[in-house]
């Protein structure tokens, strides 16, 4: 399957029924675990007035707790609409509408990208995406200094796992396809932009990486915040 089919089998997987049942989710039980490993860590950063560009965002939770928390401004990129509808109304239900951008469509195949951001996120992207170098190298370039994703882990029992969805899909006639691409090479896209890993976080099916640009390293006044790498358990 190419890339733009995918991108048009993602929005009709993700319809009005499956944003409002996460938005109900989201409203009772707060973000979802890898959600939450990646605000724990882009906290650490500093985020007053920063940009947020969120890749694949869904009903908007990254960008309602990092506005939250001291984002100025946040874009969104989907290919559901439903989903921007349903993040549409949460940005404005808070008052945040005019700090806000939504745009509907494939992040790798913009004709025009949006402006770089601060921070840039891509949480449970990566595996809805058959093309992921193309995708990864496009929001590396848009990192001005942190880039932050989760994506599944390595393991044959998360291979397993979305071989019988997939197979599901088939099945059923439902076009989309979820992957396990190698981290490996998820981390070579993305330290070929300067950007080097300085936090990861995981779970027996997740993984969080926290990347940063490295000429920030010597840019004053923007301190880097890092952690010892905590390795899940095999």
């Amino acid at each position: 399957m190419d890339c733009c089919a995918h991108c048009i089998a993602t929005g009709l997987l993700f319809s009005p029924k499956v944003a409002e049942r996460d938005l109900r989710r989201y409203r009772r039980k707060g973000p979802d675990s890898t959600t939450r490993l990646i605000l724990e860590e882009l906290r650490r950063q500093p985020l007053e007035e920063a940009s947020l560009l969120d890749i694949g965002g869904g009903i908007g939770v990254l960008g309602l707790e990092l506005l939250a928390a001291g984002v100025g401004t946040v874009v969104e990129v989907d290919a559901s609409p439903a989903y921007l509808a349903v993040a549409g109304r949460q940005f404005a239900e808070h008052g945040w509408a005019e700090r806000t951008a939504l745009l509907a469509g494939d992040f790798a195949a913009l004709a025009v990208l949006p402006e770089p951001a601060d921070v840039v996120t891509l949480d449970r992207v990566v595996c809805c995406y058959p093309d992921y170098e193309a995708l990864l190298a496009r929001a590396a370039g848009c990192t001005r200094r942190v880039l932050g994703f989760s994506y599944p882990r390595d393991r044959w029992y998360v291979r397993w796992m979305m071989a019988l969805e997939n197979l599901w899909r088939r099945i059923t006639r439902n076009a989309f396809r979820s992957f396990v691409h190698p981290p490996a090479r998820l981390a070579a896209v993305i330290e070929s932009s300067a950007l080097r890993r300085v936090a990861r976080r995981g779970n027996a099916i997740w993984m969080v990486d926290i990347y940063q640009r490295r000429d920030n390293d010597a840019h004053a006044g923007i301190p880097i915040a890092r952690r010892s790498e905590s390795q899940p358990r095999r």
